[in-house]
């Protein structure tokens, strides 16, 4: 299996390759360059399997055996597994008038991001430990990434971790699930900016390929390959737990809500659809609504600045992950993609060709959530079911509520998908008038010591970054000198 970039103009690579370099060289992500077709049989056998053995499956499909066999590849799984808090990893619950809600929070940081994080960290080790190398892993984050990327990989001899958090933007046990690791490989920021401004100083370093390639630096952002393909699991896991049967033809329909930011959990659910799952998407936005006016317009542009709501994780302006679906869309087509890429680069603003946006329209339909709606949402849902959704997961139950009230009942079962847990955003779940539960491992973050290094207005974030990732690299060398002697 080889991955090709969206744009077209960087070398084809392997699995490893793919994983380790985030960005390709001409600023495009990976994708693989044929995809796989599952039919009706590989479908129905896959239909009784676990979460865990859905990853393994589609895993070994974007592997390929010569690069991680097939037992080391399960064995990697587990381990990536072994310490979620329930037993299926990822849990359906049913609720009333049909609302099905897929919890994807079962992870130590009780986000979505702990699923996908923890198999690639996983993945990671594996190819490193083989090389003896070591890599300086560089994330942004807007809330959830960075505390699942801190945890994935918090301890390993092989790799640092360097995080720059907003400050100020992200909830309040968010950045305390960041701040108290206090392991020797992870270094966390605090930014005085967005989740927009802190990815600049992190493109820019990225930029410097010359000095990207010397200190092996890689990104764990969404935009990475392998958390895409873990990804395409939960909507696997989605479609086979509300299906009504496999025995129709053809396939029955499961409609999949995904709320989203940088577009990551849809490009993993378009790609699952094109090869062969049966479902229909439904993108869920907050006020940032770059991807809703794509869908509904085809006018993918950014709008003046990024606004703050209840649903935080989602407070992002560009959605990379669209390149990916952009690709898909325009039949793998490199060169319109490249020129579509690089116009928004330019100017900001894009108005997609008429054929595209009517494939995309045809592909998924999509709406924007206000915070009065989001609240209003957990109100109901707590009301009909004493179950308490996160503000992510409101803007997904929102539509499912949107086309109850509309009378809109249809046949097709729907699943909207539930990346975070209540208990990470307190203080939305008192704006909703509710009460918070939390967890006894989230109170005792309150009682941690924490380190956080200052990035502040006036300093030179790209510089600052730059001197960590130097200092990060002549200790590993450090090290390696002194265990050879």
């Amino acid at each position: 299996m080889w991955y090709v970039s969206t744009r077209g103009m960087a070398p084809r690579v392997d699995f490893e390759g793919a994983l380790f370099s985030g960005y390709a060289s001409d600023g495009g992500l990976f994708m693989p360059e044929e995809l796989p077709q599952l039919d009706r049989e590989t479908l129905c056998q896959w239909s009784t399997l676990s979460y865990p053995g859905l990853v393994k499956e589609l895993c070994a499909l974007f592997i390929g055996s010569e690069l991680i066999p097939k037992d080391d590849l399960n064995d990697l799984i587990d381990r990536a597994f072994s310490r979620f808090h329930h037993r299926e990893v990822v849990h359906l619950s049913r609720l009333r008038n049909g609302l099905n809600v897929l919890e994807l929070w079962h992870g130590v940081t009780y986000a979505f991001k702990d699923l996908s994080l923890s198999c690639t960290a996983q993945f990671l080790q594996y190819f490193l430990e083989k090389k003896e190398k070591h890599v300086t892993v560089v994330v942004g984050t807007s809330g959830d990434t960075g505390s699942a990327a801190i945890e994935s990989v918090q301890g390993a001899k092989n790799v640092d971790i360097i995080v720059l958090l907003p400050k100020g933007h992200c909830t309040k046990i968010q950045e305390l699930q960041m701040t108290t690791v206090l392991k020797e490989n992870v270094h966390v920021f605090g930014v005085e900016g967005n989740s927009d401004e802190l990815d600049e100083p992190i493109k820019a370093v990225f930029a410097d390929t010359v000095f990207a390639k010397k200190h092996n630096l890689m990104s764990l952002n969404s935009i990475n390959w392998s958390r895409i393909l873990v990804q395409m699991a939960h909507h696997f896991f989605a479609y086979f737990q509300c299906a009504p049967s496999l025995d129709t033809h053809p396939l029955p329909l499961v409609e999949v809500v995904v709320p989203t930011g940088a577009a990551g959990n849809l490009a993993a659910g378009y790609i699952a659809q094109k090869i062969g799952l049966p479902i229909r998407l439904v993108v869920a936005v907050n006020r940032n609504d770059i991807v809703h006016r794509t869908v509904q317009q085809g006018d993918f542009s950014l709008s003046e600045a990024v606004k703050s709501t209840l649903a935080s994780a989602m407070d992002i302006q560009v959605p990379y992950n669209m390149e990916r679906v952009f690709w898909l869309l325009s039949g793998s087509d490199s060169q319109v993609t490249r020129a579509l890429m690089e116009q928004f680069e330019r100017t900001q603003s894009l108005n997609l060709p008429k054929e595209l946006h009517s494939k995309l329209s045809e592909a998924m339909t999509s709406e924007s959530v206000s915070d009065e709606a989001i609240t209003q949402t957990m109100g109901r849902c707590w009301d009909e079911n004493q179950y308490l959704l996160c503000p992510h997961s409101a803007v997904a139950v929102n539509y499912h509520y949107q086309q109850m009230d509309r009378q809109q009942t249809s046949s097709t079962p729907r699943c909207c998908l539930a990346p975070a847990s209540a208990a990470k955003f307190p203080e939305a779940v008192l704006a909703a008038g509710l009460t918070p539960e939390t967890p006894v491992e989230i109170v005792a973050l309150e009682h941690k010591e924490t380190h956080c290094t200052p990035m502040r207005r006036g300093d030179s974030w790209t510089l600052m970054l730059r001197d960590t990732i130097e200092d990060l690299s002549r200790r590993w060398k450090g090290r390696v000198l002194n265990a050879s002697q």
